[in-house]
Parts: structure tokens; sequence; C-alpha cells
């Protein structure tokens, strides 16, 4: 028997500047599923994510959480959910460290795993006092990261999280992705990155220009 979804997108769309960016935007997650958004640039890839995030408003549509429209079981909804965006959004004037606490304590859950061993396990070891504006941009990327080994949110909705890292990175982020849905967890992700995961599911987000071609 499957599952009963655990979140689902019904007709979604959303206007930008008085145009239609993408509508009629349909699929469900389970526990255990794993989505690729694809779509060419400028199709609403990231503006889809923050829709599901509750950080922008569909002009049409709407999603629900367990069944129940996000306006009637928000904070449930914002307690089971993690978001890491494009930019890894790190205070450059802190440490390592200090941005990963200051994550944590901004976060409705946490797991036990200590910020240092997050840290340790991202390929951080070694920079976790030094202020951000002397790390790389993967460096940057995997302190951000590090907040998925902490997190007990089962949604999981990443925008482009393989940019700026490494080969090395590559594997150990796809087989963070691969342990979390293994444990009922679901990963909704962009990435122009091909992905060798198992249950890799895709969906193609058309423009509102492509959808008229």
């Amino acid at each position: 028997m499957s599952q009963a979804p655990l979140l689902s997108v019904e007709n979604l769309a959303f206007d930008r500047d008085d145009s239609c960016l993408f509508s009629g935007v349909n699929f469900s997650v389970a526990g255990g599923d794993l989505l690729q958004i694809e779509g060419a640039n400028g199709s609403g890839k990231t503006t889809l994510l923050r829709l599901l995030t509750g950080s922008l408003q569909p002009s049409a549509g709407d999603i629900f959480y367990l069944g129940q429209s996000l306006s009637k079981c928000r904070y449930g909804y914002l307690s089971d959910m993690l978001y890491i965006g494009h930019q890894p959004a790190v205070k450059l004037n802190l440490s390592a460290e200090e941005n990963l606490r200051w994550m944590v304590a901004s976060s409705a859950q946490s797991n036990s795993l200590s910020v240092q061993d997050a840290l340790t396990q991202v390929g951080l070891a070694g920079y976790t006092d030094m202020p951000c504006y002397a790390l790389s941009a993967g460096q940057h990327r995997r302190v951000a990261l590090a907040r998925l080994l902490i997190s007990e949110a089962r949604l999981w909705y990443l925008d482009e999280p393989f940019t700026s890292i490494d080969k090395q990175g590559v594997v150990f982020l796809q087989s963070c992705l691969q342990q979390h849905v293994a444990k009922g967890g679901v990963v909704i992700l962009s990435t122009h990155q091909d992905l060798a995961l198992t249950g890799l599911r895709k969906y193609k987000l058309l423009s509102s220009v492509e959808s008229l071609t």
C-alpha cells in the first residue's frame, strides 16, 4: 500500500510583474521520496521552492501538508521543514561554528549531533573557529549543508545544493540525501548536477512561455 502524501501541490501558479511565470503545477511526495525539479533558467525553480517554504504566496492553487492547506497548519509545517537556498546565507563576521549554532538555534527541530561533529563530517575540521570571510565559497556551502546533519525536519528543500563543492563533497551530499529518504524523509531539490541517486523522480517545470509552445 502506498503511503499518504506528506506534501501535495495542486494547480499552483505564480505571477510576476503582471505576467504568469508558471501555472498548473501538480505533484505529491510521501516519506522516502526524492524529487528533482527540472527546468530551463528562468522557468521558476527557485520561486517554486520558495512557494513551498511559504516565503512567497501563490497566485493560484494550494499546497497541502498531511492533507491540510498550509494556511491551517503553518506552524507544524514550518517545524517539519528545512530550506537551504542557492546562497549559503552565512554571516561572514561569524565563524563556521558560530554560524551553525545560530542556524540551529533558529530551527524548531534538531537532533543530538554536536555542532563540532557536524562541521567535522562536512570537512571543516580545523576551520571551525575561523571567520567565514576567510573561508572559500565551497566552505561556505559546507557550513550551510552541515544543517542537514543536525536537522530533524522531514521535508528538505534544497536549491542548487551542489554549487561550489568538490567531487568529494558531491559524493558526501548524495549520501546524506539517500540516508534521509531511507529514514522516511523527503527531499525536493533543484540542481543542474547529474545525480546518481536511487529512486530519484523528476518534475519538469515549464515557464508560461514554454507551456504555450
